[in-house]
């Protein structure tokens, strides 16, 4: 593995990503580095271009040119189901719970990888612990749940297959403030215990207060990128999308 300037090991390399939906072109030749235990905001406004970059990360989506690695391996054209066991977990923009099932249910369906019924155990207590609402409400459905709740229900799902590399679409979507600050200390916590994770936001400050660097795609180029209080001073960033 590459390391970076600060000597951790680059995980995860996107080089020169091209993508786009029935001939249109959204991203134009992107390029991130994320490494080991980094936490990383990839911000921007509406229709940048950020689902998109994590659409072909997970394997959701093939770019039509571009490299995508992870832990150096080029796993440009391996679709989802098959990058979930090599360490990659994405949770959607709408967290895409199952509805009708238990919240037990929906986190035990993220552990669909693990055979070991004590391991999945284990892993259960891990994201009670992190969450423990979600313990109150286990056997609730998670259509019965407030959209805070059904966020960490997500969040924690992506957590049972024990992720090398965490991708959290859009997290404060649809959430009341109080709540978007507990799932980002949540965010913090699973970061602090060694999971590396990337976070897709349009809330640009409360993103790049959480995270160690940032990204700024506009029109499905990156147009900035550094240290997150470098860009939280960055006088671009501040006019355009914190309304300073």
């Amino acid at each position: 593995m590459t390391n970076n300037e600060t000597g951790r090991k680059i995980i995860l390399s996107v080089k020169d990503v091209l993508a786009g939906y029935d001939q249109v072109p959204v991203l134009f030749g992107v390029s991130i580095d994320v490494s080991q235990g980094e936490l990383i905001a990839i911000v921007g406004s509406n229709g940048a271009g950020k689902s998109t970059l994590m659409r072909v990360i997970a394997g959701l989506m093939k770019p039509s040119g571009g490299v995508v690695e992870f832990l150096d391996r080029d796993v440009t054209n391996i679709p989802a189901h098959k990058k979930v066991p090599l360490g990659i977990s994405y949770v959607p923009e709408g967290r895409r719970l199952f509805p009708k099932l238990t919240v037990c249910e929906n986190l035990e369906l993220g552990a669909y990888v693990e055979n070991e019924r004590s391991e999945i155990s284990r892993r259960l207590e891990e994201v009670f612990s992190l969450f423990p609402i979600l313990k109150d409400r286990a056997g609730q459905t998670a259509e019965t749940m407030s959209g805070g709740e059904q966020q960490m229900c997500a969040i924690a799902r992506g957590m049972m297959s024990k992720p090398k590399l965490l991708m959290i679409d859009e997290v404060s979507l649809g959430l009341m403030p109080s709540m978007v600050e507990k799932v980002l200390d949540a965010l913090v916590q699973i970061n602090r215990g060694g999971t590396t994770i990337i976070i897709v936001e349009q809330m640009v400050q409360e993103a790049l207060e959480i995270a160690h660097r940032g990204y700024v795609v506009q029109t499905g180029k990156i147009v900035l990128s550094g240290k997150s209080q470098v860009l939280l001073d960055s006088e671009e960033v501040r006019r355009a999308y914190m309304g300073m």
